[in-house]
């Protein structure tokens, strides 16, 4: 029981479908002998989505984190009760309550509290305030939790995983964006998350170009011969398995993707739009590169179906599945490196070869 995952999950966004696909997940019994959830948010607002909705999940109200039920869904209560569920209605309490939980989440993870976040969908703009001035979840937590290290963010369902050089700026500021020093950076990242938290020992990861026809030698633009070309291969040169750039439009639509275990994309609606029309029912959003392993469903707030019960949870479920895999692969990777062998070789001496042990630590 002890070795039970703890998965921190936050409320997002009270007047969207955060808690409803939060409890549609957890009312299946089967999910509870995987995890031990703990819903960072309001057990008031959490009962009155239950209510409104007739959903059927039971949940035990908790005050701290060490006083989760195992095989019991938990709600720690962050926020002022007074704050109201209006659902579909932007609002800045809401945004408030969902900062709150976030906050707390965070905390819990830094104490060791919590082993994963799994974070349902914010409002962008009613979140924002003095503590958070930041475009989404990815950026907040980097800069929060981060440790120094550099996000990534993948969207993925199976096998199919697209990530991103440039995440959420304006389209406008793309092309000035991508340089080779970021392209170099995101692929390392993405190379490394393939292998650590995913198990693939040789990953193949495709690059899309910028420009349509990626750039038709110059034609349509000279980011393809100037810095992505490059940059592929500089990583090629270190092992990185990186091919391309592939024109984005012909490499999704014939299907070329499957070919690949991981597809970097140049901005945001270059990779999520083929994405989401392909995997936006269970596709999950997962935040590489950081020593917090987050995952959120792929989908927002979706206001135009809150309060009507009608949201799938298939999403959040495969988020809390994509956490604790990989949860699980990082771990059997670090006790895999944990202790590794020592190089063998020969060193030639006179006229006689004797076996050596290199106690150097070869990086393995």
């Amino acid at each position: 029981m002890e070795d039970k995952i703890k998965i921190g999950i936050t409320q997002g966004d009270i007047n969207g479908v955060g808690y409803e696909v939060i409890l549609k997940t957890f009312a299946e019994p089967g999910m509870l002998e995987l995890c031990t959830p703990i819903v960072y948010g309001s057990p008031k607002v959490a009962a009155y989505h239950r209510k409104a909705l007739d959903l059927p999940t039971n949940f035990s109200i908790i005050n701290t984190a060490s006083e989760a039920i195992h095989d019991r869904l938990s709600v720690l209560n962050c926020t002022n009760d007074e704050v109201k569920v209006e659902f579909s209605k932007p609002d800045a309490e809401a945004g408030k309550a969902a900062l709150d939980a976030l906050e707390r989440a965070l905390s819990d993870y830094g104490k060791g509290m919590i082993d994963v976040l799994v974070t349902a969908p914010i409002n962008k703009h009613t979140i924002q305030s003095e503590n958070f001035s930041f475009p989404g979840h990815t950026e907040y937590i980097e800069e929060r939790v981060g440790e120094g290290h550099k996000s990534l963010m993948i969207l993925m369902k199976d096998d199919f995983r697209v990530a991103l050089v440039t995440g959420h700026i304006p389209i406008c500021e793309v092309a000035s964006t991508i340089t080779k020093t970021l392209i170099r950076e995101k692929m390392e990242i993405f190379n490394h998350s393939l292998k650590h938290d995913f198990g693939i020992g040789r990953p193949r990861i495709a690059v899309l170009s910028l420009n349509p026809h990626a750039g038709d030698d110059g034609v349509i633009g000279t980011e393809e011969q100037e810095i992505i070309i490059p940059a592929l291969t500089e990583m090629a040169a270190k092992g990185i398995l990186c091919y391309g750039p592939y024109p984005a439009d012909g490499f999704m639509g014939s299907g070329n993707f499957a070919h690949f275990d991981g597809i970097l994309a140049m901005y945001h609606d270059q990779g999520l739009a083929p994405f989401k029309t392909l995997a936006m029912e269970d596709g999950v959003n997962y935040t590489a590169g950081l020593p917090l392993i987050r995952t959120s469903p792929a989908h927002g707030t979706a206001y135009d179906i809150a309060g009507k019960g009608v949201a799938s949870e298939d999403s959040f479920r495969q988020a809390i599945y994509v956490a604790i895999n990989v949860f699980r692969n990082r771990r059997r990777d670090d006790e895999a490196h944990a202790n590794p062998l020592r190089k063998q070789y020969h060193e030639k001496r006179d006229d006689s070869d004797k076996l050596k042990l290199d106690t150097v630590d070869d990086g393995a």
